[in-house]
């Protein structure tokens, strides 16, 4: 298997989509300069993380946000995974979606957030998505240079169910554009990034905005990459940062020999009557 060079933009977001949108072009094109193959953004990076703007910064597909990822996928001959942005359908349905760009501009695949954030930590966090969200409700796998990536935002890296069907539809990297909030980061972040790695033996790479202190939304950073063997190789801090690395896919290779999980399942067993 190949080795790939990968890039996580951590970025601070803002509440004008034009500024984010630049700088979200400076850290690509810095990202790519160092050599990186494949670029990700957090979830959200266009517009701030509220539930009652997101009507209000939703834009169609293609729009203004998805237009300027293809430019950029295609001037920096790269693959730019872009994080997610609010998608409003043709039917006034809107979306917490991510689209992935290849090296040419063309889009390779969309993913929309298919478990919505819905959560109450009295005294602590409430939040409802789907107060405005609708939720997605496909797989979000594709191929590039012949390497499985699986896609998830945020909340659905908390289902282990979407980890091992992106793993059993081909995926060999998970990749996981998020938000935790300071209440969720500090508790579970780590564990859940490790957890859906080693569980599927898998690379994984945790996209998060960076920290933004005028922001009602503070977002936990510590973008991350894991192992297969479910070891973090790399972390970002709570600042605006690009965390870059090298894979080395026989590693996947080197695990899955060793110990046999995927191959070991007892589907005979696995069968649950509601």
């Amino acid at each position: 298997m190949k080795n790939l060079k990968l890039a996580i933009c951590q970025m601070k977001v803002g509440n004008d989509k034009n500024t984010n949108l630049k700088q979200a072009g400076k850290m690509i094109g810095k990202s790519a300069s160092q050599g990186a193959e494949v670029i990700i953004l957090p979830e959200i990076f266009n517009s701030p993380y509220q539930t009652d703007l997101f009507p209000l910064y939703a834009e169609p597909f293609p729009g203004p946000s998805t237009e300027f990822l293809a430019a950029a996928a295609k001037k920096y001959g790269v693959c730019l995974i872009g994080g997610s942005i609010v998608e409003q359908d043709s039917d006034g349905r809107i979306y917490n979606s991510s689209f992935v760009f290849d090296e040419l501009g063309n889009l390779l695949t969309r993913h929309r957030k298919i478990h919505l954030f819905d959560i109450d930590i009295p005294g602590k966090i409430s939040f409802r998505e789907s107060d405005t969200l609708a939720a997605g409700s496909a797989i979000g796998t594709f191929k590039y240079k012949s390497i499985g990536f699986g896609l998830m935002i945020c909340y659905d890296v908390r289902f282990p169910e979407l980890a091992r069907a992106s793993v059993l539809q081909g995926a060999q990297i998970l990749i996981v554009p998020a938000a935790f909030n300071l209440t969720t980061g500090p508790a579970h972040w780590e564990l859940l990034m490790r957890s859906r790695a080693v569980d599927n033996q898998v690379f994984l790479a945790a996209a998060s905005p960076a920290r933004n202190p005028a922001a009602s939304y503070q977002a936990w950073g510590h973008s991350m990459v894991v192992d297969p063997w479910g070891t973090i190789i790399k972390e970002a801090g709570i600042d605006e940062e690009i965390v870059l690395i090298e894979l080395d896919f026989s590693k996947l290779e080197q695990v899955r020999n060793e110990l046999p999980l995927l191959k070991q399942r007892r589907t005979d067993v696995y069968q649950l009557k509601y």
